[in-house]
């Protein structure tokens, strides 16, 4: 196995870690007992598990700005690349996961600083794609926001998250759906 092979492995399953357990719920021993390899390793790869974690941050961010792309580049109107933005979380929560910064989120007061800052940039960056499309929907007369596009952004990242939240504890992604189609009409007009 090569060393960006065991590196993308690591990555792998802190990530699932992460998003299962969060960032305090893993250590680098549970990392190492289910890769089969030691923790001097993990550690070549990875000198801290605060390394790892702005790794698996700037990884993920980087995955979903990919996504966010192909969202914003289909002739799609507004509400359908907002629906396609649910999904994103849709699939990650029928994957029994949670959004990683999503989780990194709840833990942020003790994570180190610079994963702090790589978690409220991974928010902004969502924020200001979202704004974006409601800008664009807004001009093109299919969306009818009762307020600024920047406080509707806010609204819905902060409504997706917490609706993942609570539908991992009922066990149920459906109820994330009906969570997400709800806000989502709410703060567009549009039927649910």
């Amino acid at each position: 196995m090569t060393p960006t092979d065991t590196r993308t492995r690591i990555l792998d399953v802190a990530e699932r870690l992460v998003q299962t357990r969060g960032f305090n719920g893993f250590s680098y021993a549970d990392v190492a007992s289910e890769l089969g390899i030691a923790k001097p390793s993990l550690h070549y790869h990875f000198a801290t598990k605060a390394d790892l974690g702005e790794a698996l941050i700037r990884r993920y961010a980087e995955r979903f700005a990919v996504a966010l792309t192909s969202i914003a580049e289909r002739p799609d109107d507004a509400r359908r690349k907002l629906d396609a933005y649910v999904a994103l979380y849709t699939d990650v929560l029928r994957d029994q996961r949670m959004c990683l910064c999503g989780m990194l989120a709840a833990e942020y007061p003790t994570l180190p600083a610079p994963m702090r800052a790589a978690v409220t940039t991974f928010f902004d960056d969502n924020e200001a794609w979202l704004e974006r499309v409601l800008d664009d929907g807004r001009e093109q007369g299919g969306l009818r926001l009762p307020g600024p596009s920047d406080e509707a952004a806010r609204i819905i990242v902060g409504g997706l998250e917490g609706a993942m939240l609570v539908a991992r504890s009922h066990g149920d992604p459906a109820r994330f759906e009906t969570a997400a189609g709800r806000l989502l009409a709410d703060l567009t007009g549009a039927p649910a």
